[in-house]
């Protein structure tokens, strides 16, 4: 006997905000069940011969079933399904997630007049995912407990939370719906969690536009201007949001409850983020992912469940060319992969191409914030390939193989981490770009020694920042319909976003 939540069958919506309010009243009932059930299970120390009983609530879905054959506005990013069909798709988080599901909801309803359905599927609900950030039960239950708490709970299923949809290896059994987005909701949940632990950041005070960085001067530039922006009562921003949870309102707005529960962390965590928040979360998340392509393909796996409007790379990079002046910035118009991360995921012959929206942008930033143009605008301003590489020591390598295939493929600089970023930014359908400095020329004798580092930091790394947050603007000002193309969808695409 299984101890469920009262079941709900699909229900057939035409009306988007109504389809969202059941899908947030299953959510909520189940959470409730598992929440209840886990409460019970912690009070009674169950006896050696007694068998407890199994409790189990699963996520909401969407479906879609359309005979209609018809291909809707041939220039929508997404919205719409390609053929005929029957589709489906887990649904966790609406309270974090309410915007995001309401419009693939009303798109999908405009693009193809017809019905949604909702109701309670049968994807269960892994218990951690159904907990509160501060829940920790562990400590309260006996030894015997915590070995039988697969037997009584779901656990989390690897199976459940693959890639498979987002690397175009999904097959769809016969008689199974095709996917409607491209994670399940396991999926989502696991890398929310994931977030917490890489960011010291809830996975809420998360903006749809990102910028990453491979150092820490740029996180303190960062924290700088979200502190100031805390002081002006005009700011677009209104919360500036840093590891630990911890909320500075900006001035005049009112404190709220969840203000005081921020606690700076003894350490930093791995990847700290640091958010200026607006009020519809076109805001900027900066993150430092440190050195090195792990590390950027970890985090960028999770942001991706975020479903960001873009993300960019403002960091720092080795000069290949003579020609280059420390200080420099880089644009990438493509990129040499030899980070290896991503090679199962994202074979080597997939093209990863720049996104005009985004390198616009982005040279129209340098040019706002340096106030260049023409020549001079090119002179610190160079736009090329870029490699990016899992050795922190090519160059020690010698004058052979890494050098002649940077060479071969005309890059123009190389970093650890642009690469991996942009891929993953075309693998999960994310606008992405890279804005680079030059920080060293290690093939021309100019590598980063303390002194020149420090000058080189105190005179570009303001500027830069200013740049990529410029650059972000623009985004927001050009439209999100421009930023999100077709460019970055398959012929056999999921309908969300």
């Amino acid at each position: 006997m299984i101890s469920l939540p009262p079941f709900v069958p699909p229900t057939p919506f035409t009306d988007a905000a109504a389809a969202l309010a059941l899908v947030q009243r299953i959510y909520e009932t189940s959470l409730a069940h598992l929440r209840a059930g886990l409460q019970a299970y912690v009070q009674h120390a169950d006896g050696p011969d007694e068998r407890p009983q199994r409790v189990r609530a699963c996520y909401p879905f969407v479906r879609l079933n359309t005979t209609d054959s018809r291909h809707p506005d041939t220039r929508l990013a997404y919205g719409f399904v390609a053929q005929a069909g029957h589709y489906e798709a887990t649904l966790t988080r609406p309270d974090l997630f309410a915007d995001y599901y309401l419009e693939q909801f009303r798109l999908l309803l405009a693009n193809h007049a017809i019905t949604l359905e909702i109701g309670s599927g049968n994807q269960p609900i892994p218990l951690p995912f159904a907990l509160a950030d501060d829940d920790h039960f562990e400590g309260q239950l006996t030894p015997r407990q915590r070995q039988r708490l697969a037997e009584v709970f779901d656990l989390p299923d690897l199976t459940a939370m693959d890639d498979r949809i987002a690397n175009g290896t999904h097959r769809v059994a016969p008689g199974e719906p095709h996917p409607l987005a491209l994670f399940t909701a396991p999926r989502v949940d696991y890398s929310l969690h994931r977030l917490r632990h890489y960011t010291g950041t809830s996975p809420e005070h998360f903006q749809n536009f990102v910028l990453f960085t491979n150092y820490q001067f740029y996180i303190d530039e960062f924290i700088a201007l979200g502190q100031m922006e805390m002081q002006n009562t005009d700011s677009p921003y209104s919360t500036f949001v840093q590891p630990g949870n911890v909320i500075t309102r900006r001035a005049g707005l009112p404190a709220q409850a969840e203000d005081d529960r921020g606690i700076p962390p003894p350490r930093l965590p791995q990847m700290p983020a640091y958010h200026l928040m607006r009020e519809d979360r076109s805001g900027i998340s900066f993150v430092n992912i440190g050195v090195g392509p792990a590390n950027a393909k970890t985090i960028t796996d999770h942001i991706a469940v975020l479903r960001p409007h873009a993300w960019i790379m403002v960091g720092h990079c080795a000069g290949l060319r003579g020609s280059q002046q420390l200080g420099d910035y880089v644009l990438a118009h493509g990129y040499v992969r030899e980070d290896h991360v991503l090679d199962e995921d994202l074979p080597l012959w997939i093209p990863v191409p720049a996104l005009a929206e985004v390198q616009v942008a982005l040279e129209a930033a340098v040019a706002d914030v340096t106030q260049l143009r023409g020549v001079e605008l090119k002179r610190v301003l160079r736009t090329g390939t870029v490699a990016t590489t899992d050795n922190r020591n090519w160059e020690l390598l010698g004058a052979g193989s890494p050098q002649r295939r940077f060479s071969q493929s005309r890059a123009v600089a190389l970093d650890m981490e642009s690469a991996t970023i942009a891929a993953n930014g075309f693998r999960f359908r994310v606008p992405y770009g890279t804005l680079l400095c030059v920080s060293d020329k290690p093939l021309h004798g100019e590598i980063k020694l303390p002194g020149m580092a420090n000058h080189f930091y105190r005179e570009r790394v303001n500027q830069h920042l200013l740049i990529g947050i410029r650059a972000i603007e623009r985004l927001r000002e050009n439209g999100l319909d421009r930023l999100h193309s077709r460019k970055l969808r398959s012929f056999a695409e999921v309908a969300f976003q």
